[in-house]
């Protein structure tokens, strides 16, 4: 069962550890500067710990992610876990990653770049489509196999970083000088993946239940051990590029911490760098887009009793055409909707963790999500580019606004507001 465990737990940091994971914390290393240690452990808080206590959530239910939200009300539940798996799904995460994996390790090598975006995701996605055709293999096709190579790449790529990298730490700028902890706790919290996680969670239970864990307590158990595993190697991860990052602040300036990846392996191992960093991009993303069709697969069959293997289809298409719009016209029109969809999936995250707390109000799950989605609709709709000055004037007297967490105190006040009002308990699952 120990082998299981780490070996699931490899699965879930392959699937977790995309192109995204992998370019905020070189950008954190080098505006962080000398307070880079503050920094990283604020970021680690959420970018780690947020998505592995989404998994754990989710054992908590007898099923899937759409049981959390049930709780605000079935018809709820139905339509905003489906909005989750469509978006980090065939819409936009899946799509951006194979985006990515192009822009950063195909690209370079090359000018005739917008034939071969079209035969790098068709390449991208045949694989993708075959490796996700048999859920129960994808423990050890991942875990086994792609993820030891994953790790070794990037584990070649901080050694060198770490002998060969010698640049002067430079002092903090931006929001890292006053309080670099709370920054980089936001910017954990922006790397998305406590979403993603509401969709790996169905693949880890069904893993274990695979593997004859069949009680409950011990399925919790089981999850909760992988997750471990998962987070010491997001953490030793991100700790160690993140130290790349603060190393190349004296070499230039970059517009995001691809560049810094990219400069920094090629000063470490010369015109050999921009391969390994390929390799890691590459497999990043492959491993990630798996994940994301056949939690997408198992979910949607579920709901709609369509065969798996014609859904897998449908989305590896869908993500196939819109992966070749480019990877701007992804993440211009993906923000705005993950915007909108992330503080409601935290907001039932922690309800799920206090839901003995209140006894399982129905009224303090509708109360704090009716809250966090207004705010996070405004959200959404600013990062669309609509003007609402009416509405901003108000919503910028909230606190934490200016870091975009002006839904947590509104959250607060409608989960106390449900409470005092006593409504009936939720349909209860098993703790």
């Amino acid at each position: 069962m120990k082998k299981d465990i780490v070996t699931i737990g490899f699965m879930l940091f392959a699937l977790f550890f995309g192109a995204g994971n992998l370019i905020y914390p070189p950008a954190l290393g080098i505006e962080s500067g000398s307070s880079y240690w503050a920094a990283i452990a604020g970021f680690v808080m959420t970018g780690v710990g947020l998505p592995i206590l989404a998994i754990a959530a989710v054992s908590f239910v007898k099923n899937d992610a759409r049981e959390l939200a049930d709780q605000v009300h079935p018809l709820f539940g139905l339509i905003f876990t489906s909005l989750v798996y469509l978006a980090i799904g065939p819409f936009f995460g899946i799509p951006r990653a194979a985006a990515v994996a192009f822009e950063m390790a195909i690209e370079p090598f090359t000018s005739a770049a917008a034939l071969l975006l079209f035969l790098f995701t068709t390449i991208f996605f045949v694989l993708v489509y075959f490796v996700s055709l048999n859920p129960s293999k994808i423990v050890d096709r991942i875990g086994q196999f792609l993820t030891p190579v994953l790790l070794m790449a990037i584990v070649i790529l901080c050694i060198g970083g770490f002998l060969l990298l010698d640049g002067a730490t430079e002092e903090p700028g931006g929001n890292y000088m006053t309080a670099p902890f709370f920054t980089g706790f936001v910017e954990g919290y922006l790397t998305m993946d406590a979403i993603a996680s509401l969709a790996f969670g169905i693949i880890v239970i069904n893993a274990f239940k695979d593997r004859g864990v069949s009680t409950h307590q011990k399925l919790v158990k089981s999850t909760l051990k992988a997750g471990l595993v998962t987070g010491i190697g997001l953490t030793a991860v991100y700790t160690s590029i993140g130290w790349i990052g603060t190393k190349m602040a004296d070499v230039g300036s970059f517009s995001n911490g691809g560049g810094i990846l990219s400069a920094a392996a090629d000063a470490i191992f010369g015109s050999s760098g921009a391969v390994i960093l390929g390799v890691i991009i590459a497999l990043a993303c492959f491993t990630t887009s798996v994940g994301l069709v056949v939690a997408c697969g198992q979910f949607f069959h579920k709901i709609t009793g369509i065969s798996y293997h014609w859904i897998i289809a449908l989305v590896t298409i869908a993500s196939y055409l819109i992966a070749n719009q480019g990877l701007n016209t992804i993440v211009s029109v993906s923000v705005p909707v993950l915007t909108f969809i992330y503080p409601i999936a935290i907001v039932l995250i922690i309800l799920t963790f206090l839901h003995r707390v209140f006894g399982g109000s129905r009224l303090v799950y509708r109360g704090a999500i009716l809250m966090t989605a207004a705010v996070a609709l405004y959200d959404g709709l600013a990062e669309f580019g609509i003007d609402m000055p009416a509405v901003t004037s108000v919503m910028e007297h909230l606190p934490f606004f200016s870091i975009g967490l002006g839904w947590l105190v509104p959250a607060i006040v409608g989960g106390l507001a449900g409470y005092f009002l006593k409504g009936r308990p939720a349909a209860s699952y098993s703790r």
